[in-house]
């Protein structure tokens, strides 16, 4: 006799009698490990977008390969005059030197030329143009001196000295509001003042009608013979080269030896004596800015900074900046800013001033009203004045001369006072031209080596 039985009825077994097996885990099928990893994402999205891809890498080979191969029939080519890459003539390129190759810059989805200059056979006809009155509002400019010599109030003049005569601020004021003839300091203040040229470099100087010039002081930077200029502009343009004995010395010592010419290549070497200043940048403003007094005959300048090599043909410069667009100055724009305060804080910042003498500068600058815009007259409020292209006008001479004084007064870095004095004098008929346009024109260099300080007869500095 059965009592009882016990049966457990699991959670397995169904109602019906039949009973559940344990599930076994899924297999993966071969190629499906790691499906959702950033490879199999990767190459999802190349496997749906690769005909965009495709076009745009098309697009970029395409740009990059007409950048260097672009033809403009009517413009300057590569192989212009003189200093093209075949020229025997030349060395071989280190770097940038020596090179002709146009700078292009994207328009539009294509590509121009920087510097839109004439075509060699229209450069070979190329002449000055007839003279003609301009800016009659400041009328004519006399400059000021001090014979006999007095240094009179030179105890106080901070780095004003015979060769700059002693303005003081009343003077200066009174320079920036000149609407007729006028009278300022502009340098070469006393024959005591320095700054020696002998009478038979001083006698090629004033058969200049146009002129090419740079200089090296304290053996900075070496020469760069000039290249790319059409026989025309060798016939009726001078090329000077400014130096002192310090750099005759270091050029000579590398084989850079003046001919009993005084030329150096196409270079014709003045050698300065007696220079004004112990800073030899300050030196190096006097034939950048002053080209009208060394030049007195000249209508045409390019001042071009020793560290780079020109590369154009200046009449063609003139042509494309100055003739072509009816100015009378015409300088690069800023790179990197676009206002005097913003370039005072990168002037401290990159130890080429004090913050002192900078502060100075700035609180006379906000006292005469200058203002934080980046932009003058529809232009960029900053330059930079590396390569600066002129015609020597009444009131060009004027911004040259004051622009002097103030590298004197202040900081001798002359971007920081190129905006105020043009804002003060209201110039017209500047060219601010690009910066792609001033790589056009100059292979640039860099500097050398140190530049030695100027040692006076009392071995001070």
């Amino acid at each position: 006799m059965i009592n009882s039985i016990s049966i457990n009825i699991s959670d397995e077994d169904d109602l019906s009698g039949r009973v559940r097996l344990p599930q076994r885990p899924r297999r993966r099928k071969p190629g499906r490990v790691g499906r959702s990893g950033p490879l199999r994402r990767i190459c999802r999205i190349l496997s749906r977008w690769w005909p965009v891809l495709f076009f745009a890498a098309f697009v970029f080979l395409f740009f990059k390969v007409s950048k260097n191969t672009q033809k403009a029939p009517d413009l300057v080519r590569v192989e212009l005059g003189k200093g093209s890459r075949e020229d025997p003539e030349l060395e071989g390129s280190i770097g940038n030197l020596n090179r002709l190759d146009p700078v292009t810059r994207g328009v539009h989805g294509g590509r121009e030329l920087c510097l839109k200059i004439l075509s060699r056979e229209k450069l070979e006809g190329l002449d000055f143009p007839s003279a003609v009155n301009s800016d009659v509002s400041s009328g004519r400019i006399n400059y000021k001196s001090g014979e006999p010599c007095s240094e009179e109030n030179a105890t106080s003049a901070g780095r004003f000295n015979p060769f700059t005569g002693y303005p003081s601020l009343h003077d200066r004021e009174e320079s920036f509001k000149v609407k007729g003839p006028a009278e300022v300091y502009c340098g070469f203040y006393c024959e005591k003042g320095g700054f020696k040229i002998s009478d038979e470099d001083k006698h090629y100087m004033r058969k200049c009608k146009a002129v090419v010039s740079t200089c090296a002081f304290g053996g900075g930077d070496d020469l760069y013979q000039p290249i790319g200029m059409t026989d025309t502009s060798l016939q009726n343009v001078c090329y000077i080269a400014f130096w002192d004995e310090i750099t005759r010395s270091t050029q000579e010592s590398e084989g850079k030896v003046i001919g009993d010419n005084g030329m150096v290549g196409k270079w014709r070497i003045i050698v300065v004596s007696d220079l004004p200043f112990s800073d030899q940048r300050l030196n190096g403003k006097i034939p950048k800015m002053l080209s009208h007094r060394l030049f007195p005959e000249a209508r045409f300048s390019i001042w071009v900074d020793s560290k780079s090599q020109f590369r154009r043909d200046p009449l063609g410069v003139l042509e494309a900046l100055l003739w072509r667009t009816g100015s009378v100055l015409a300088i690069s724009e800023h790179g990197a800013r676009s206002n005097l305060y913003d370039e005072a804080k990168a002037i401290v910042r990159k130890n080429k001033a004090t913050p002192e003498e900078v502060e100075v500068q700035l609180r006379q600058y906000r006292l005469d009203g200058i203002p934080e815009d980046k932009r003058f007259n529809g232009k960029k409020a900053l330059a930079e004045a590396s390569i600066i292209v002129r015609e020597h006008t009444p009131s060009t001479n004027l911004f040259m001369c004051l622009w002097f004084n103030e590298v004197v007064r202040f900081t001798s870095r002359d971007q920081l006072s190129f905006p105020y004095v043009m804002r003060r004098l209201n110039l017209t008929g500047v060219n601010m031209f690009p910066v792609c346009t001033r790589k056009d024109l100059v292979n640039s260099m860099g500097h050398k080596r140190k530049v030695k300080p100027l040692l006076r007869e009392n071995g001070t500095r």
